[in-house]
């Protein structure tokens, strides 16, 4: 198999969670609830920290925010969650962290986008606010472009220049180097403010997959600041899911990207957490990391009318998901396990001999009769009314059999 050779980027500690350099790359996400509010806020990022979000950002916007953030954190640690928290801000960021210095103690990291720290000669000396604060409290910062807060001024100034030249360029490729000079300018400009290189992250969003790949292969070219990916305005549902996957997967493939979130607009009722699963999903699929164990299970066809199978492949799938907080501890390496759930005899057999544990369950006219296969050989046949909770104790059986610690 060939080895993802990831690009070159210095090591940013946020809190225990490390961004670039050999680090893991890191999955996060993002509250939806008014900060404000700190019950709801604190039982969000507690479940977005246990669906796998290693980093969660919180909204910054008022008074009463960056007044709850404090409590926010004191109430996390007493819940022995310490996944870093991340303070979103725009427009008032420096007047904010300027009344409530313990709000920028109590993060872990600022997210500064600097189309939004404001205009003319106040932008440098607010965005210059921010930054003491972050070499105060020695926090990382990530600083964030993207379409929709990109600094107009600089977009004019470089647009004016353009239609000098001889040839001008299209406006997209001008608009292309402005987000591009804006990101790289403001970390240079961070840093001559007295932030350490090892505390930026870049960020430049935008939201077609094909200006998103460029752009990201245009700043990966120029600097060695880690890189925060994501499709921003991703979508809703399956939309926003191909399209995220679809433009970070072309870069992780080349090795760019240290940090990603999938930025999924929630569909009514659905639970936040599902971003972060597909973003673990996207690294697992791609070999570059393993949070859960997969399983593998045919689509089905003529074969397989009975839905007995894609029930069992379901349960199974959300039942290892489940189980994954506490085997994480007690059973080590378990997160890279597969498990194959077939359902007729075409294929069935042969993926199951090649899942750590799999079962072929019978398609149409065959015998009602179900084998197992552990690494490759049958173990045993079942067969009756419940052969589904029989491989799910099979399942935990080989669980606790394989990857116990040994003593």
């Amino acid at each position: 198999m060939q080895t993802i050779q990831r690009h070159k980027t210095v090591p940013v500690s946020i809190d225990h969670v490390v961004v670039g350099g050999n680090a893991p790359v890191v999955v996060q996400s993002m509250t939806n609830t008014d900060t404000a509010d700190v019950v709801r806020t604190v039982k969000q990022v507690a479940e977005l920290a246990k669906a796998g979000s290693e980093l969660v950002r919180i909204t910054v916007n008022n008074m009463e925010s960056a007044e709850a953030v404090p409590e926010i954190r004191e109430r996390l640690d007493k819940m022995n969650c310490s996944v870093p928290l991340v303070g979103d801000f725009h427009f008032n960021g420096h007047k904010l962290l300027t009344a409530v210095p313990e709000c920028a103690q109590a993060l872990a990291k600022f997210r500064i986008n600097p189309g939004n720290v404001g205009r003319g000669l106040k932008r440098d000396e607010q965005f210059a606010s921010m930054i003491e604060f972050a070499c105060r409290y020695d926090k990382a910062v990530r600083i964030g472009v993207n379409w929709g807060s990109l600094d107009q001024e600089l977009l004019a100034s470089m647009l004016d220049d353009n239609a000098k030249l001889a040839k001008p360029r299209d406006l997209l490729a001008v608009q292309h180097d402005a987000l591009i000079e804006s990101a790289l300018g403001s970390a240079q400009k961070a840093e001559s403010y007295g932030l350490a290189h090892d505390k930026i992250i870049i960020s430049c969003k935008l939201s077609g997959v094909q200006g998103l790949i460029h752009a990201y292969r245009d700043l990966a070219s120029r600097c060695d600041y880690p890189l925060h990916l994501g499709l921003t305005e991703a979508g809703m549902g399956s939309k926003g899911i191909v399209a995220s996957t679809a433009a970070l997967s072309v870069l992780l493939q080349e090795g760019i990207g240290d940090t990603i979130r999938i930025s999924l607009t929630p569909e009514p009722g659905a639970p936040r957490e599902k971003e972060v699963v597909v973003g673990q999903e996207i690294l697992q699929s791609m070999g570059l990391r393993s949070f859960t164990p997969q399983v593998v299970a045919c689509p089905g066809c003529g074969r397989t009318s009975s839905e007995y199978f894609q029930h069992l492949a379901e349960d199974i799938q959300s039942y290892l998901r489940h189980q994954m907080p506490v085997w994480k501890s007690d059973y080590p390496g378990v997160e890279s396990m597969s498990v194959a759930v077939m359902g007729c005899v075409v294929n069935g057999p042969g993926e199951s001999k090649h899942a750590n544990i799999g079962i072929s369950l019978p398609g149409n006219g065959e015998k009602p009769v179900a084998p197992v296969y552990e690494d490759g050989e049958k173990t045993v046949t079942l067969k009756g009314e419940h052969i589904a909770e029989e491989f799910q104790v099979l399942v935990n059986q080989y669980v606790e059999r394989t990857y116990s610690p040994k003593v």
